[in-house]
């Protein structure tokens, strides 16, 4: 039997590679959400074809969201496992990592209560066709109930968008932590 191996360079890399479309993905769809879909709703006619098309629109960027945040977790899980080991780190290094380590949390936390939160709220409706006015505002005949779902996944994404955002400054500053302290330093493990 023939066994490939694979460097880890190349495993590394590209768990890097995912993690950060990871967060491209989400907090992409999350800015096209807030600043263009939502927005633009307000032009379609119906308020219960609002809720309609905009849960679609979400059920359908859902695998999506799914699989970028695997790709977050799943490649700073590998990378805390690896090459970002506490004791492989400098004492910068290590405060960045463990503020990723909260960042990472944070976004699954309210991404995944944002989702769940959601496909709870497309369902107080048929087909999701819940009246909106626009797709943030519920419409005044929207029920109570689906009204403060609603409300609830708008701060909720909220909360989501700031936790990737923080992701996205605290890989920046990890980035350039391990920039500015090469590799020939790294094995001296020279602490700064």
């Amino acid at each position: 039997m023939v066994q490939i191996r694979i460097p880890s360079d190349t495993v590394s890399s590209a768990g890097r590679a995912a993690h950060d479309a990871g967060i491209a993905a989400l907090l992409g769809g999350n800015l096209y959400g807030r600043i263009a879909l939502h927005p633009a709703l307000s032009e379609v006619g119906e308020k219960s074809e609002r809720g309609k098309v905009m849960n679609r629109a979400w059920r359908r960027y859902g695998w999506i969201n799914s699989a970028a945040l695997l790709a977050v977790v799943g490649g700073w899980a590998g990378a805390r496992v690896n090459e970002a080991r506490p004791r492989d780190l400098s004492r910068r290094e290590r405060a960045l990592a463990t503020g990723k380590d909260a960042a990472v949390a944070a976004v699954a936390v309210t991404g995944i209560a944002t989702a769940i939160t959601g496909i709870r709220f497309s369902r107080t409706a048929p087909e999701g066709a819940v009246p909106l006015e626009d797709g943030n505002t519920p419409a005044p005949e929207t029920p109570d109930r689906a009204a403060r779902l609603k409300r609830r996944v708008n701060r909720l994404s909220t909360a989501n968008a700031v936790a990737e955002l923080a992701l996205v400054g605290i890989n920046a500053a990890l980035g350039q932590a391990n920039f500015r302290r090469p590799p020939a330093r790294r094995l001296l493990r020279r602490r700064y």
